[in-house]
């Protein structure tokens, strides 16, 4: 384990995982999802040969020894990507990001039930506690009413309803792949993952299209570069901690919507965001500390008792 290294590439991950769901917000206003779904995931994949083509590392995106593996992650993530995708067409960026987070605490539990993570109760106390920060930054944001047609209310109940199943997807692709990790390389994970949701989006293409303008054209090709860099770090990251130690910094993207959310769509936040950043800057402290405290611990026991002198 590296922790301080996995957490870094967290943070950054997140960051630019953010700016891409703010244009894809943009351009859901627009566009079908299965166009959005079809830019992101096929100019996600020229970061993968950009990189490792200058690396002379190519070969490395095509091969694998576990297919079935990256075909049940790309299952996973085509579902998780389209509901992801269909919830930011319907809800405010805040809004989406925060019922995005329940996807740490599946996350939490699946690394405990499937990949038999020893979750100690110091883990689950900061995902918990960084969750309950998450809401209390969001309780201005939760406010429904302004949908004054009960038109508007269904689709804020289907946008709600898309974000909670992108939820549960995004966490089993968490799972799966921490387990690929193993034995698969960074770029073949994020390749194949990029070509099958590529794949589900250009099947939608003949029954739904938007002509872009080159604007759009520039903001559907820059979300999947950026979705490409973002999925690369992220995948790295879980190289060198697991699953459930990164979970709690998810929610650091949070911080990252209500400041994009403010400045593109003119979401003003309250007192009560600086609490819940508060909040769930400790919540993420506390995991680094308590890590570097088993970590001391883990090496004291492994040098054994000193012989007397």
């Amino acid at each position: 384990m590296n922790l301080f290294k996995a957490i870094g590439l967290k943070l950054a991950s997140a960051l630019l995982f953010t700016i891409m769901q703010a244009m894809v917000r943009i351009m859901g206003q627009v566009a079908p999802v299965g166009q959005i779904v079809f830019f992101r995931a096929l100019f996600a994949i020229v970061p993968v040969v950009v990189i490792y083509a200058f690396r002379r590392e190519l070969m490395q995106a095509v091969r694998t020894n576990r297919p079935f593996g990256h075909i049940g992650r790309g299952t996973l993530s085509v579902v998780g990507m389209f509901s992801n995708f269909a919830s930011l067409a319907r809800l405010p960026l805040a809004d989406a990001t925060a019922i995005s987070f329940a996807s740490p605490l599946i996350t939490v539990a699946l690394a405990a039930w499937i990949l038999k993570e020893r979750v100690r109760i110091y883990r689950w106390s900061a995902v918990v506690v960084g969750f309950t920060g998450v809401i209390v930054m969001l309780v201005p944001h939760f406010d429904f009413s302004h949908y004054s047609s009960g038109a508007g209310l269904a689709v804020a109940t289907a946008g709600a309803i898309f974000a909670l199943l992108a939820a549960l997807f995004n966490a089993g692709t968490v799972i799966q792949t921490r387990r690929l990790t193993s034995s698969e390389t960074t770029p073949s994970i994020v390749f194949y993952f990029s070509l099958s949701c590529a794949i589900a989006g250009a099947v939608t293409l003949p029954f739904a299209w938007h002509t872009p303008s080159w604007g759009e054209l520039a903001m559907l090709v820059s979300m999947g570069i950026l979705g490409g860099i973002a999925h690369l770090i992220l995948t790295e990251s879980y190289r060198f901690a697991s699953a459930s130690v990164l979970a709690p910094f998810d929610y650091s993207a949070m911080l990252w919507a209500l400041i994009f959310g403010f400045w593109l769509f003119g979401e003003l936040p309250t007192a009560l965001v600086y609490v819940g950043a508060a909040i769930v800057a400790g919540a993420g402290l506390f995991v680094i500390w308590r890590e570097r405290q088993l970590g001391l611990k883990r090496r004291l026991e492994e040098a054994g008792p000193r012989a007397p002198t």
